[in-house]
């Protein structure tokens, strides 16, 4: 079996991590959390990340068979309706999104119109599940714990793990939104770090911290022998411990509130309204405030 080359796009201002994986016997390729931008300040969404990877796969001569999300995002917009709008191809995610959905259906208060049944995306995986790029069978790993929704695709020597594991030195990613656990965490990185220890994991996200460059892969062995959260295995108790408590000191991600609307759509913006433009609502009240005081 080929092992699939992979391409990693970096997007500054939210620290994401985008991918576009291809079997380079049959240059079938997929693309993994593409991220739209967004402006709060004017409520601008731009193209230019995805516009990148639409010329990377020009360039090379991809031809994506899969859009994939890990999961909806709380901290970008997700590219997958726009791309599958250029490409074609068809969007998928985990068969635990409609508990996401349903969730922030009732936290945005939307209407009856808004469905609850992942229809938003082409296909939706369950835990196991095995589907093919080119000649490359991928495996979905259901990884919840960020999430209740998260799940992981691995493909020949390497593994896309979105927002469970940071690079080492950053360790895990939180457990504190809506539906998330650390416990659950904890559990999916074990079985991650079951993987062959030569295994590539590609994170969702990295924010550089100390000043180095921004990074995106690390093996299971590595992980295993450096990460912040995980080296020498700790317990599930003294991880909850640990993650439950860097969790409080955490601001929401400041684009939470406007991006799970968009991306339990499917990365597809409300339905516009009668003046053409389309609206995201705040649901105030809802979150405590997690800014220090001055």
């Amino acid at each position: 079996m080929p092992n699939p080359i992979i391409k990693s796009f970096w997007d500054k201002p939210t620290g994401s991590w985008q991918y576009v994986f291809h079997d380079p016997e049959t240059m079938k390729g997929a693309i993994v959390d593409p991220v739209l931008g967004y402006d709060p300040l004017a409520g601008a969404v731009d193209t230019i990340r995805a516009n990148e990877i639409l010329d990377y796969i020009t360039e090379a001569g991809i031809e994506i068979v899969w859009i994939l999300d890990t999961h909806p995002h709380a901290d970008h917009f997700s590219a997958a309706s726009y791309l599958k709008g250029k490409l074609g191809a068809p969007t998928a995610i985990g068969e635990h999104v409609v508990k996401v959905q349903a969730l922030w259906k009732d936290i945005y208060n939307l209407g009856d119109e808004f469905r609850t049944d992942g229809s938003q995306w082409d296909r939706l995986f369950k835990d196991g599940e095995r589907f093919n790029v080119g000649h490359m069978p991928v495996t979905v790993f259901f990884s919840p714990g960020h999430t209740m929704a998260s799940i992981t695709y691995v493909v020949g020597n390497a593994a896309f793990v979105h927002d469970t594991l940071m690079m080492p030195d950053s360790g895990s990613s939180r457990a504190d939104f809506p539906g998330g656990n650390s416990r659950e965490l904890y559990r999916s990185v074990r079985r991650i770090l079951e993987l062959p220890f030569d295994t590539r994991l590609f994170v969702g996200h990295d924010y550089a911290p100390e000043g180095r460059a921004p990074s995106c892969e690390a093996t299971v062995r590595e992980h295993l022998a450096s990460n912040k959260h995980f080296k020498g295995l700790p317990t599930e108790e003294h991880f909850v411990r640990v993650r439950d408590a860097r969790d409080a000191t955490l601001p929401l991600p400041k684009l939470m509130l406007a991006a799970l609307q968009v991306n339990i759509r499917g990365g597809r913006l409300p339905e516009p309204e009668g003046n053409g433009r389309s609206y995201l609502k705040i649901p105030v009240g809802y979150f405590e405030s997690r800014q220090e005081s001055a």
